[in-house]
């Protein structure tokens, strides 16, 4: 039996410890980038919004009633917005067929003969400025009279014809713009077979001043209901995160920071003012429905061809898309003041 201690630790040693042995390398390493590649960063981010897309759709249906109600109030608010819009645009449509009340009526002098009247349409028609040019003579002019007067008989009695040579003038985009008309009578008036240049400027003040009403009118109800779906849409929100409150406590205690609390909240505001603009759409489409029937009637009995317009396939975009950043501005706005009060305790 070897006594000596030393040499039999040593011996221990050698055979615990090869001499050759290498040290184990780690197999855990590290990836280059911290937290992944850029694959699994877009793919994390990814799956975070869309499982905050889904659970804030769920919560909505899991609260049907809430959820209907706050949506049917924005869509009303929606609806009147865009039907008053849409009223405007078919009433700038109707405009489009009182052009002849823009026209230009020059009265030609008694010593022009109906050739000379005949090569002055000519040249009127070749103004690039002019959309339409009607020459009515001395004879036709005064049928009319005679029609539509009610003096046919005393007219029959004059022995000569006292109405002159009458060219009608309609001017392009007359109702856009009054200075270029005003421009155009002023050319024709120097031409020297034109005895006068009429244009009623009155009717076109009056008409431009209704349209331009309308427009501001509908610009502010826009603005006002506009405010109002961000409101309600804030004030949903805020009651949603007041019965999360708990909730959103404790991811304040695990570190999550306010744009990852935000993210299902936004999502909410952005399903509650989508679902509303597509609401709004089918309202004022059945709306329009409902009265295209006696409009056209209505307009058939005065000879017109008047079509109500709907909304077209842009415009239906813009609706669902304008009412969603709604949503999501009404939303932001009231979790950002939120989410600074709500402090863990």
């Amino acid at each position: 039996m070897n006594k000596n201690p030393n040499k039999r630790r040593q011996q221990t040693r050698d055979i615990k410890t090869p001499k050759y042995a290498k040290p184990a390398k780690s197999e855990n390493r590290q990836n280059s980038e911290a937290g992944g590649g850029v694959a699994d960063k877009l793919n994390a981010w990814r799956d975070l919004h869309a499982h905050a897309l889904f659970s804030s759709l769920g919560r909505l249906v899991a609260s049907p009633f809430s959820s209907v109600m706050t949506i049917a109030v924005l869509a009303i608010a929606i609806s009147l917005a865009s039907g008053f819009y849409l009223v405007l645009v078919n009433f700038q449509q109707l405009t489009n067929h009182l052009e002849t009340s823009t026209q230009i009526s020059l009265f030609l002098k008694e010593e022009v003969s109906d050739i000379r009247a005949s090569k002055l349409l000519e040249s009127i028609k070749d103004n690039p400025k002019v959309q339409q040019a009607t020459l009515i003579s001395k004879e036709q002019a005064l049928e009319e009279f005679k029609t539509y007067s009610g003096f046919g008989s005393a007219v029959s009695a004059l022995k000569t014809n006292p109405l002159p040579i009458v060219i009608q003038v309609l001017p392009k985009n007359s109702l856009t713009d009054k200075n270029e008309l005003e421009a155009l009578q002023h050319e024709f008036q120097q031409n020297e077979g034109v005895d006068q240049a009429q244009l009623d400027m009155q009717w076109l003040a009056r008409l431009q001043s209704i349209i331009a009403v309308g427009e501001r009118a509908a610009g502010l109800l826009n603005l006002m209901l506009g405010l109002a779906v961000v409101f309600i849409t804030a004030n949903t929100i805020r009651l949603e995160l007041h019965s999360r409150r708990e909730e959103v406590i404790i991811a304040k205690l695990v570190g999550a920071t306010h744009a990852f609390i935000r993210r299902p909240f936004l999502y909410a505001g952005a399903w509650i003012g989508f679902i509303s603009g597509i609401v709004a759409w089918f309202i004022v489409t059945v709306m329009m429905l409902i009265l295209r029937s006696p409009v056209e009637t209505l307009s058939s009995l005065y000879g017109g061809h008047f079509h109500l317009l709907f909304f077209g396939f842009v415009e239906t975009i813009k609706l669902i898309a304008l009412s969603t950043a709604l949503g999501v501005i009404g939303s932001w706005a009231v979790l950002v003041y939120q989410l600074q009060r709500t402090k863990p305790e």
